[in-house]
């Protein structure tokens, strides 16, 4: 049961103006409590009614619907895949992989999720763990991807790879990187790899650049656990999440990538496939 919804959206106030002042009144005139986030209410001033830090939503929201691009829902899906709180996103942004609901679909899906008669979308998460001098550094999860990237221009990476401590190989390239099926239409996508269905339990390597032309992306299962160890002296190479969360990497530093516990609970239009989805936003068969 629905009772209460709440709100996040990209900070550009026309398009909140236009957008979520009439999504609050039929809400409400659905009888269902409605919560802003704080930027969103910002821009609406007192339209918005209740708002809360960002952070705060997933814990008191039963539903939160995200409006404007993949990258305002996955900074969404970090904070509500703890809490198991599904997520429906409407596209307001550019090519929108993730948030495929339309504007025009916005109202007809929320009457579907009112009469308890939508679909929902399981995806995988994955979380990163950072060892440093024998201790966890850092750990965060991601709905797309790890990235290990420069944040300037520097001399090729040696990166040593193991899945579940069998040695892969040391790349030689300029950069790595570990994706979900989600995640697989994302940077991954960009750097050649390939587009994996989002039921698939997998994980897609793909170095970036790579030295040696014979490295190609690499399929392993979901169940493996990727050990990275970054060996260059390069300075400023980061650990990149969803390229959003950035942490800068030593010497030495261990990374351990596997799927997380947690997962993201995506809201999907009833009679939309990803494969339309696929041809609408890559244009298949249009050139």
């Amino acid at each position: 049961m629905i009772r209460t919804v709440g709100i996040i959206a990209r900070p550009r106030r026309e398009d909140i103006s236009r957008v979520v002042p009439p999504l609050i009144a039929w809400l409400r005139a659905h009888d269902i409590r409605v919560l802003c986030d704080s930027e969103t209410g910002g821009c609406l001033g007192g339209l918005a009614g209740e708002t809360l830090r960002r952070e705060e939503l997933p814990v008191c929201s039963d539903l939160l619907i995200v409006l404007g691009g993949d990258g305002t829902l996955l900074s969404a899906a970090r904070l509500s895949a703890p809490r198991k709180v599904p997520i429906l996103a409407v596209n307001l942004g550019g090519l929108g992989f993730l948030t495929t609901v339309s504007q025009d679909e916005l109202y007809p899906i929320l009457e579907e999720i009112l009469a308890n008669k939508f679909r929902v979308s399981e995806r995988e998460m994955l979380e990163a763990e950072i060892s440093r001098a024998g201790a966890i550094a850092h750990r965060q999860i991601a709905l797309n991807d790890a990235v290990i990237n420069k944040a300037a221009l520097a001399r090729i990476m040696d990166l040593e790879v193991r899945v579940n401590d069998d040695y892969v190989t040391t790349y030689k390239a300029d950069g790595l990187i570990v994706s979900t099926p989600t995640g697989s239409t994302a940077y991954s996508l960009a750097a050649g790899g390939p587009i994996v269905y989002p039921a698939v339990p997998a994980f897609v390597v793909t170095p970036i650049c790579p030295h040696t032309l014979t490295n190609r992306p690499l399929v392993i299962p979901d169940t493996s656990k990727v050990q990275i160890d970054y060996r260059s002296e390069d300075e400023s190479v980061f650990l990149t999440l969803d390229g959003q969360v950035g942490i800068e990497l030593k010497r030495d530093d261990h990374i351990v990538i596997r799927k997380a516990s947690e997962k993201l609970f995506l809201v999907r239009p009833s009679k939309k496939t990803y494969f339309e989805v696929l041809r609408s936003k890559l244009k298949w068969g249009e050139r």
